[in-house]
């Protein structure tokens, strides 16, 4: 039997928050928490698109991720400072505009991007699911703003966002995996959802293969999870 971390059930979310409005100088911005895992998220807009986009009359969204120095239990240098962003971190910030975008009528932002920086300050894993859940109430308080500065008619966003992680460990399958847990996973998986669909699945024998039976199960709590997480989204951005 597992046992986790303040006595976590198998199916349970850590505790979670997202608190909105956290920078004053950005479009749109928040404070996520799952567990120990913190993440600020801001959406900053852009009257200029990339130039694959210029006169096309579309938007775009793009994503930047990082680690402060000190998110981790040792020490490790800003990759600014190395000169060179990791694979790591291109594929997660690639993962969170993907993720981003598959949501948000970008024919409605009109011919302008919406850049959403995700920073960890502490990690505890699931730095890229909490860092979707809260780009996108980053990008949804932005696009509020556009709608009432006049810019755009209406919210181009067309659904919720979210992405959870889940795992078996031990044999046994559990949601919202932090560090410990996702470090000895024999399956390893983030499911990133819509309100009603899946986005994108990251899923990985780590030490086994797993089946049919035991899919469908991480599956089963990842919708538990999706369900709970748009709940703290729609708290945030006041629906």
């Amino acid at each position: 039997m597992v046992k986790r971390f303040l006595s976590r059930a198998h199916d349970e979310l850590r505790q979670i928050a997202v608190i909105p409005h956290y920078y004053q100088h950005v479009d749109g911005s928040c404070f996520v928490k799952f567990g120990r895992t913190h993440v600020i998220c801001a959406a900053t807009v852009d009257e200029r698109v990339p130039m694959f986009l210029r006169n096309t009359k579309t938007g775009w969204v793009s994503a930047e991720y990082g680690m402060l120095p000190c998110s981790c239990s040792e020490r490790t240098d800003r990759e600014a400072a190395k000169g060179k962003q990791s694979g790591r971190t291109l594929e997660i910030q690639r993962l969170i505009g993907r993720s981003l975008r598959a949501v948000i009528n970008l024919a409605g932002l009109g011919e302008r991007q919406i850049r959403v920086d995700c920073d960890v300050i502490q990690a505890d894993g699931g730095t890229r699911t909490a860092s979707i859940t809260g780009g996108f109430v980053a990008m949804h308080l932005a696009c509020q703003k556009l709608v009432k500065i006049g810019k755009i008619a209406e919210n181009p966003v067309r659904q919720h966002v979210v992405a959870i992680s889940c795992g078996i460990v031990d044999g046994t399958p559990l949601l919202d995996l932090d560090y410990l847990e996702d470090s000895n996973a024999e399956v390893d998986s983030n499911f990133v959802m819509s309100d009603d669909a899946i986005v994108e699945i990251q899923l990985c024998g780590e030490k086994r293969p797993f089946s049919e039976k035991e899919f469908n199960k991480l599956l089963d709590y990842a919708k538990f999870g999706r369900d709970e997480l748009i709940l703290k989204q729609k708290q945030a951005i006041g629906l």
